[in-house]
């Protein structure tokens, strides 16, 4: 079976190392609360995933690379306008954090995640890490592709890092 255990938190900017990121577009074939078809798009490098639904910060998770034709095809049958953010791979301790920088409308949006082998596994946060915002769906890719951050920031419901 395949589980994706995943914590998220918001970043303190001030304290994230300057490293090369690589720009990725993903798009939502599917939104349904029990689980949401995505198509992402790094470079040469596509995918097609299909998540169920979250379960504490657990869920089932299927990728599959698909070509880049396959892709850009895809990528038009989405339902909003595709999520573009830049992706930083940053090691700390025994893990390796997923930084991304949102651009666009979620732009001034910046969320790490890591990945653990369970829900109670420990590890280490770097300076850098605020708030731990796993659960609250405001901060799910599918639900930024439907709200974008800037119009939180619109109606003055910027996120908090305490």
């Amino acid at each position: 079976m395949a589980l994706e255990i995943e914590r998220r938190f918001l970043v303190i900017q001030e304290g994230v190392p300057d490293l090369p990121g690589t720009l990725y577009k993903q798009g939502y074939l599917s939104r349904d609360p029990h689980r949401t078809v995505r198509v992402r798009m790094a470079g040469e490098s596509c995918w097609l995933a299909i998540k169920g639904e979250r379960v504490g910060a657990t869920r089932l998770e299927f990728e599959y690379s698909i070509p880049v034709s396959d892709a850009h095809q895809l990528m038009d049958l989405c339902l909003e306008s595709p999520i573009e953010k830049r992706r930083f791979f940053i090691p700390f301790g025994n893990h390796v954090w997923h930084v991304d920088q949102f651009l666009g409308e979620n732009g001034g949006l910046v969320l790490a995640e890591i990945e653990l082998q369970s829900e109670d596994e420990a590890f280490q946060k770097p300076d850098w890490i605020g708030r731990e915002v796993t659960h609250e769906v405001r901060y799910y890719n599918s639900r930024l592709s439907i709200c974008p951050f800037q119009s939180w920031l619109a109606n003055d419901d910027s996120p908090s890092e305490d």
